[in-house]
């Protein structure tokens, strides 16, 4: 008697090493059916995150052609198609690798009730993070609030090796009939911006890969020393991958380590810097109400301006507030999909703390724009920035963008590279932004700049500073 299939969900792992589902799903030598559903969570995903994740589908499924497998797309709630996959081929088990953030959980756990109570194994697995979040809890036995103390209850734990590729992903004898990627249009609402974004992409698990080892053999050592720095490319740029599951932490944690082990300088900072981002899924996970809500009690009446029509949030949007170090920063953001993360800060503070204006513009506007785009790391970071999230003691900071860029970016070369109107030759990645962005903004390289920031540092600080004072945190 034949075997009945097996079904293998993909969401955000698109890999073949190191995936305990895919791993789990071949052990038996049982047909195995991977699929990628476009459902209820995935539709609301913002334009650039969106797009992005076709594109690890569209690489993903070649890989599995390769191999000699296939996957099955459909479109729809997801236990209305994982029911009528069991339906139409008999699979009695799914398996998945879980995720943490609240939309997916409240999905998952909903698929994994409802098919455990059809009959079927339905199995999730770990795999997105280095440490499950409830595998770490404080000597009192709860969940960490601070990050220090996060790294180092885990920096001495072991972590088991990443596990090997299946050797052979069994096929069955007849495929289930699978959409086309090309209907549904994934990419539709980046609109000409994708042409622009596309040649900055780090696409597919061996482009992965090859970066983990470039940045492990050419960079690790000095990254401590210089990662902080906007004009020099000092970091690992594994952000993107890691946020599709193209490779995965654990991956990563043990080439930091050893690389750690040999001597390297700024490899132990690394491996931290991979753990701030577990120490995100553990707080999205424990504390939920962070992607949505403010995290630290009393913020609630905090008097944020969440009106994004007015003309200082739009000037922020679209890098014309007059500060050229957050100017560059945004337009970094539309030309690549991407931001150096100490731009991320700058960007992040001037809009929360100088503009008053609520950290959830800023979350969703990145949700939109940004290829990264990561739940838990979106979430944890723009209220970090913003005061009203863990580890921002002191709340009160305020990033000075101009101090800041003197620091990190002494001879104005990332300011110049991203704002044409700083340059009497803009090069082309300057230029690009014109082609990124919408029409309808009307802009173009030869405008003027600003003459003045939108909201002076001096007056946006002491504006800000008052309403610190004036509350009662």
């Amino acid at each position: 008697m034949s075997k009945t299939p097996v079904i293998y969900w993909m969401r955000r792992d698109f890999r073949l090493a190191d995936n305990a589902a895919l791993r789990a799903a071949c052990e038996d030598g049982h047909p195995v059916i991977p699929v990628f559903i476009l459902d209820e969570v995935v539709e609301r995903h913002g334009a650039a995150p969106k797009w992005r994740l076709g594109l690890a589908v569209e690489r993903f499924a070649e890989t599995l052609k390769d191999a000699g497998s296939r996957l099955i797309l459909r479109r729809g709630a997801a236990l209305e198609v994982l029911r009528a996959l069991v339906d139409e081929t008999g699979a009695q088990a799914v398996h998945w690798n879980r995720l943490y953030d609240p939309d997916a959980r409240r999905r998952d756990e909903a698929v994994k009730s409802a098919l455990k109570d059809d009959g079927l194994d339905a199995v999730s697995h770990g795999g997105h993070v280095v440490f499950e979040p409830w595998r770490v809890e404080t000597g009192a036995g709860g969940f960490y609030k601070v990050y220090s103390p996060f790294w180092r209850a885990v920096r001495g734990l072991d972590v088991p090796e990443p596990l090997a590729a299946p050797g052979k992903i069994p096929a069955p004898g007849t495929w289930p009939a699978t959409d086309s990627l090309d209907d549904w249009h994934m990419g539709a609402a980046m609109r000409r911006g994708a042409d622009v974004v596309r040649p900055h992409l780090l696409l597919g698990e061996d482009a992965a890969r090859d970066r983990l080892d470039m940045f492990t053999q050419e960079r690790i050592a000095e990254y401590k020393a210089k990662r902080d720095f906007l004009d020099v490319n000092a970091t690992s740029g594994l952000s993107e991958p890691l946020s599709y599951g193209e490779i995965s932490a654990r991956t990563c944690w043990h080439a930091g380590w050893r690389e750690a082990e040999t001597g390297a300088k700024g490899a132990e900072h690394f491996v931290k810097e991979l753990i701030w981002r577990d120490f995100a899924y553990h707080l999205i996970y424990h504390t939920p109400h962070i992607t949505r809500d403010n995290w630290r009690e009393g913020w609630d009446s905090f008097p944020w301006n969440e009106d994004e029509r007015l003309k200082e949030v739009r000037d922020w949007k679209r890098g014309r507030t007059g500060l050229p170090v957050v100017d560059a920063a945004m337009r970094e953001m539309y030309v690549t999909g991407r931001m150096h993360n100490r731009a991320r800060m700058l960007v992040a503070s001037y809009l929360t703390k100088h503009l008053m204006t609520h950290w959830r513009v800023g979350q969703a506007w990145f949700e939109e724009c940004l290829v990264d785009w990561d739940p838990a790391s979106n979430a944890m970071g723009w209220q970090w920035v913003a005061g009203s999230g863990p580890d921002a003691a002191p709340y009160f900071r305020i990033f000075n963008p101009e101090t800041q860029a003197e620091k990190f970016d002494a001879e104005q070369k990332y300011r110049r590279k991203w704002v044409a109107e700083l340059s009497d030759a803009p090069g082309e990645e300057a230029l690009s932004y014109f082609e990124a962005i919408p029409e309808n903004w009307h802009m173009a390289p030869d405008d003027a700049y600003p003459e003045a920031p939108v909201v002076g540092l001096s007056e946006g600080r002491t504006r800000a500073l008052e309403a610190y004072e004036n509350r009662d945190f």
